[in-house]
């Protein structure tokens, strides 16, 4: 008697974003596959229009159910964008993918009508709340891919409450439809950096003794500026260390640096690898977020997990985050960021304390939950056909 063997359940993902972002999307995306691939119960397909950055492909964990897959005849910028956006969709049918989960707030075109199943995580619709920080014809483009992929979408998934609460009301649609699986942050830190490590980055940047840090792209939404101001509320001997991709913006808060003699107070650092952030968070003196909107906030759930306070803004959803006992401010408002700085720097009385909480609050963003979660959301959806 011969036993047939069932099919595994294929999973696809738009993996775009894994193998060109280094951080933001790119890490939400491959922290997620590694999760999943772990439980061992799908087959996941991973069709990104090119290769993108070998370091970042290689962040994907080689397990036998985990594969990558490009288009055959897309060589062409336009050719990649058009196979993304509706070509796929052939293809995922060729390969029999059971769902397809846009990791990125997208859907390809026709997905609904395929026969696939298709789950969206939408990141967050600042480009609705504030177009202000957006070129306006980026806006028309974003707004009319997020209405296209509400229709398309069988399940949507929200990274926070704020961004449900944005999806529902923004997209016109029922708050029920959507789910929130909130985002986890990657393995290492969760480890502690070896001291042998800690001091290979300190020498490498050459880092002040004491230092506040801030990690995220440096641009107007993000607001380091309050951050750079509240220095002047400080005491001398505390910098601010400032990690992050080089903007327009960095070059404007470079130069009120300059104007303000501040240079040996403020240092930035462009393209810092992966591998030396775990070690720059546990080195700070405490973790800023001063942004002024966010879908979620991922370096705020590093922060806590290396073990650092976060003082945040408020207006969004980094309360969400970074849970009660963080501190937040308004993001205009330079001495109270100050004065929230100081209040857990090394030495405050009620730094310790902190920290302990904020590391048992955010326990509810382990990996294996965030990665379970899914994998029943994937069930479920499966059951509905």
């Amino acid at each position: 008697m011969q036993l047939i063997m069932a099919k595994p359940t294929i999973i696809g993902y738009d993996a775009k974003r894994i193998v060109r972002n280094g951080t933001g999307l790119g890490s939400y995306g491959r922290t997620l596959v590694n999760d999943l691939s772990a439980l061992s119960e799908f087959d996941l397909r991973l069709y990104a229009p090119d290769k993108g950055m070998p370091q970042l492909r290689s962040q994907i964990v080689g397990r036998d159910n985990v594969s990558f897959c490009y288009p055959a005849n897309a060589h062409t910028s336009a050719g990649k964008a058009l196979w993304r956006t509706k070509g796929i969709v052939k293809q995922l049918v060729r390969d029999e993918v059971d769902i397809y989960h846009g990791l990125s707030g997208e859907l390809p075109k026709g997905i609904s009508e395929s026969g696939i199943r298709s789950i969206v995580t939408i990141h967050d619709l600042i480009f609705m709340r504030h177009p202000e920080y957006y070129n306006k014809m980026d806006v028309k483009i974003y707004t009319r891919k997020f209405q296209q992929t509400l229709r398309e979408a069988d399940r949507i998934v929200a990274i926070s409450e704020c961004t449900r609460r944005d999806i529902s009301e923004l997209g016109e649609i029922d708050a029920s439809r959507i789910d929130v699986i909130y985002q986890s942050c990657a393995p290492r830190f969760n480890e502690e950096p070896q001291a042998r490590k800690m001091w290979q980055v300190r020498d490498k940047y050459e880092l002040p003794d004491r230092y506040v840090l801030n990690v995220g792209s440096i641009e107007e939404r993000k607001n380091v500026m309050l951050a750079v101001k509240a220095l002047h509320h400080l005491p001398d001997d505390v910098s601010l260390v400032i990690v992050g991709r080089q903007t327009p913006y960095s070059d404007e808060v470079h130069e009120y640096v300059l104007e303000h003699r501040m240079h040996g107070r403020v240092q930035m650092l462009h393209n810092v690898p992966d591998d030396d952030l775990p070690a720059l968070y546990r080195m700070a003196d405490c973790f800023v977020y001063p942004s002024r909107y966010e879908g979620f906030g991922i370096p705020i759930i590093e922060a806590i997990s290396q073990g650092l306070p976060v003082v945040a803004c408020t207006g969004s959803c980094l309360e969400e985050a970074g849970g009660p006992d963080s501190l937040y401010v308004g993001p205009d408002d330079p001495e109270a960021m100050a004065h929230a700085i100081s209040r857990v720097l090394f030495g405050a009385p009620e730094r310790q304390r902190r920290i302990d909480l904020s590391r048992q609050y955010i326990r509810r963003f382990e990996n294996s939950d965030a990665a379970r979660h899914f994998a029943d959301l994937y069930q479920e959806v499966l059951a509905q056909q």
